[in-house]
């Protein structure tokens, strides 16, 4: 799971997916106070001057956002400055954009990336009538939850080894009958799974240990180490969930973990070493580069 880009750190303002499992509330329109009531515009300035002062490179988009969440305008000038104190975006409304949907964001939870989209694209892609699906180390189940909105209806499970992460998802995979387990990848998930599974999204840490200091202080502060650090060449998870994953897998089912460009042979191999046919998936705009995994025999 690499340092959100840019273009991924800024949430959509609206949201055209339904079900939607969590739409902040839109602004209030204003209200007779005493004195006079600031104008619209000049609060959006002062929230604008405030955000690009801190550094936010979107700092007119990120107060539009701010905003429309807000429900007062006391409300909008603390979240704001806990904007530019260096908190997410994503947890100081609430909410993350992702592949059409809101998804809700808990402090402390990982912040899912835009160029993650794509490992859904690739797996709806790859078994489009999809009956079984897991999503492993979860964080805040957007990924599942993206996987059920298209291809419901579906038994979705998702875990994730940190409490905070899988509670965060329970709330976003209930609306589409999914469940959500707290434990260490497999271990997490009933054993009534086993040779079930047509898909199985794996978004795994795969920062290197001594890389994780280099990252943005958005990530390195607020989220947690487990969804960052892959260990020494940050492979580690993702090479245990390739050694497991065929026990797991329904003949045909696929395996689908985001990696870098930089390990992506690395990942392969360990794809291969675990008896998967594997095929390399890249997207050159969203620089996402994603290992399909499938077990053979045929698609359920």
């Amino acid at each position: 799971m690499p340092p959100r880009s840019p273009s991924s750190s800024t949430p959509p303002a609206s949201s055209s997916a339904s079900p939607s499992p969590a739409a902040p509330s839109p602004a209030p329109s204003p209200v007779s106070a005493p004195g006079p009531v600031r104008p619209a515009a000049a609060e959006r300035e002062a929230l604008t001057v405030l955000l690009r002062a801190a550094g936010c490179v979107f700092a007119e988009d990120e107060a539009e956002l701010i905003l429309a969440t807000a429900r007062t305008p006391q409300e909008a000038a603390d979240m704001a400055r806990r904007r530019a104190a260096g908190l997410p975006l994503e947890h100081v409304v609430g909410w993350a954009g992702f592949h059409g949907l809101r998804v809700i964001v808990e402090p402390g939870v990982f912040v899912p990336r835009r160029r993650t989209e794509f490992l859904v694209d690739q797996a709806l892609a790859a078994i489009p009538h999809a009956s079984v699906v897991v999503d492993l180390c979860c964080g805040s189940g957007a990924v599942g939850a993206a996987l059920a909105a298209a291809l419901a209806p579906v038994e979705l499970h998702a875990a994730d080894i940190d409490e905070a992460a899988v509670r965060c998802a329970r709330r976003n995979v209930a609306g589409y009958g999914g469940h959500a387990h707290t434990g260490d990848l497999f271990a997490a998930l009933p054993d009534r799974l086993r040779g079930r599974v047509d898909l199985l999204a794996a978004n795994v840490p795969y920062v290197p240990s001594e890389e994780v200091p280099l990252l943005p202080s958005e990530a390195r502060d607020h989220e947690p180490l487990t969804a960052l650090d892959g260990g020494g060449d940050g492979l580690d998870v993702l090479r245990r969930v390739a050694a497991e994953a065929p026990r797991w897998l329904a003949p045909g089912g696929c395996l689908l973990v985001e990696t870098s460009e930089r390990q992506a042979p690395a990942a392969v191999e360990a794809f291969t070493r675990s008896g998967l046919e594997v095929r390399l998936a890249y997207d050159e705009e969203l620089y996402a580069h994603v290992v399909v995994g499938t077990r053979a025999g045929p698609v359920r």
